[in-house]
């Protein structure tokens, strides 16, 4: 059994995700980022925290690689190629569209007001349109990202690309509007949406 901590409307998604295609047990603790239950495992007070035997885990990307690691699930074998293009794969969406999103929230509405530069959003608009071209080209024939099976980069790619639709980037490519509602017509991905939202219904009730 595992204990999620976080809102499921942060990274917080993508464990929750990884955790349901997993099929693994687990309980949500919807907690906001900087709050009190938050701070108590990660002096950061960043979201997502993954409680293992009481032991905290920090940052999405390395929690999902422990999962899959840990349970040999969503990623090939260590020192495989195709391992190799998984991990390129994960480095080259947060480099690409996770740091971009995260800057432009960043100067949107987390940085003090006098710290912040609006106009750095049309730059990073467009570096992402053009990321955005170039992860298109890498989706391929297979409903995933490296063919036929669902592996980390997916859940990043998905997230990622969700994410810059609520932050209005308009990417406006076919294929990757496709690929998203592909990762979100799974069954995994939608009993992760049911289960933070009842999360979130339980703790407000």
């Amino acid at each position: 059994m595992y204990t999620v901590i976080g809102l499921p409307r942060t990274r917080t998604f993508r464990v929750i995700w990884m955790l349901e295609e997993a099929g693994l047990d687990y309980d949500l603790i919807p907690a906001p980022p900087q709050s009190d239950r938050v701070v108590a495992h990660n002096d950061l007070g960043k979201v997502p925290i993954l409680l293992v035997e009481g032991e905290p885990l920090t940052d999405s990307t390395a929690i999902l690689n422990f999962l899959s690691d840990r349970h040999e699930v969503l990623t090939y074998p260590a020192g495989s190629m195709e391992r190799a293009r998984q991990d390129g794969l994960t480095h080259f969406l947060l480099d690409q569209f996770d740091a971009a999103l995260w800057t432009a929230a960043r100067h949107s509405f987390i940085l003090p007001e006098e710290h912040r530069m609006p106009a750095i959003k049309d730059s990073l608009r467009w570096e992402m349109r053009r990321s955005a071209k170039a992860l298109a080209r890498r989706i391929g024939d297979g409903p995933c990202l490296m063919g036929e099976v669902l592996t980390v980069p997916d859940i990043l790619a998905a997230h990622c690309l969700n994410w810059a639709n609520v932050a209005k980037f308009d990417l406006n490519l076919p294929e990757l509007d496709d690929y998203l509602a592909r990762m979100q017509a799974r069954p995994a991905y939608k009993a992760a949406v049911a289960r933070g939202q009842a999360a979130l219904n339980s703790d407000a009730g």
